[in-house]
């Protein structure tokens, strides 16, 4: 039986379709397991398959879907340690259901830090029919989207240690329009997360905040690019302050800072 740990703060929660999950990101170090709430926040019953997916970050902050044949020795562990139940849900509209995840024995792992994602897909019902013959011979195709949200499961064991720094910041441009673009580089045998905020000196309240800012250990350096409202990239003209913060539930404290001209 997997012995659960409470959070006493309200954790951040992902929402896809009518699946609300909360917390968005596990952290376990084989002391005591935790558990993952999903809510059916939509009208109708619906079904999830739960199963763990191993991704690797790349420099552009990308997660890049990884095939358990190519995976390396330590995203095998990961797979091997992460144990969690139920697999299968259904749940009533507005009704939440707990997935409990916890670790076997990790003692013969390595100190290190080791992750996967646990992927929450809905399962589509089978269309009912509705009485109507097509005449002739007609192909009627129905397209029924599937849809679903993935958070991090971490294990973390031994003394860990991680640190970040933010250089090379810069308005750049996508598709969509402007952006704030910086590197973000990493030191140490841990992943840093957290979030951005950016400030005009002198000024607490932020012109601009992003959440969900991770560098996962595979890599040491990424490049981070924030899409910005063209009003927000006009206040960023000038002198800047881009702070990196843990995130609240974290302890919020400041992780990097970097003080900059943006023309």
């Amino acid at each position: 039986m997997i012995g659960l740990a409470i959070p006493a703060f309200a954790p951040p929660a992902y929402a896809a379709g009518d699946l609300l999950i909360a917390p968005t990101r596990v952290i376990l170090d084989g002391r005591r397991g935790t558990e993952v709430i999903l809510n059916n926040i939509g009208d109708e019953e619906a079904t999830y398959r739960i199963t763990l997916e191993l991704r690797r970050m790349n420099d552009q902050g990308r997660l890049d879907d990884v095939d358990a044949v190519a995976a390396n020795d330590k995203e095998k562990s990961a797979l091997d340690v992460i144990r969690y139940a139920p697999r299968r849900v259904t749940l009533p509209p507005n009704q939440p259901q707990s997935i409990r995840i916890g670790l076997q024995a990790i003692d013969a792992l390595p100190d290190g830090e080791y992750r996967a994602h646990m992927l929450f897909r809905a399962i589509p019902k089978t269309p009912a029919a509705d009485g109507t013959t097509d005449a002739g011979n007609s192909l009627r195709i129905q397209l029924i989207p599937i849809y679903g949200i993935s958070i991090p499961v971490i294990v973390r064991k031994g003394n860990l240690q991680g640190t970040a720094a933010l250089t090379n910041v810069r308005i750049g441009k996508d598709n969509e329009g402007p952006t704030l673009e910086f590197d973000m580089a990493r030191q140490g045998n841990k992943s840093i997360f957290g979030e951005i905020h950016v400030t005009k000196p002198g000024q607490s309240e932020p012109i601009s905040v992003a959440k969900g800012i991770a560098i996962y250990p595979e890599i040491t350096s990424r490049i981070v690019s924030l899409p910005l409202t063209p009003d927000v990239a006009a206040k960023m003209r000038g002198e800047v302050v881009i702070s990196y913060y843990e995130a609240p539930e974290a302890g919020g404290g400041l992780i990097a800072q970097v003080r900059t001209v943006l023309p």
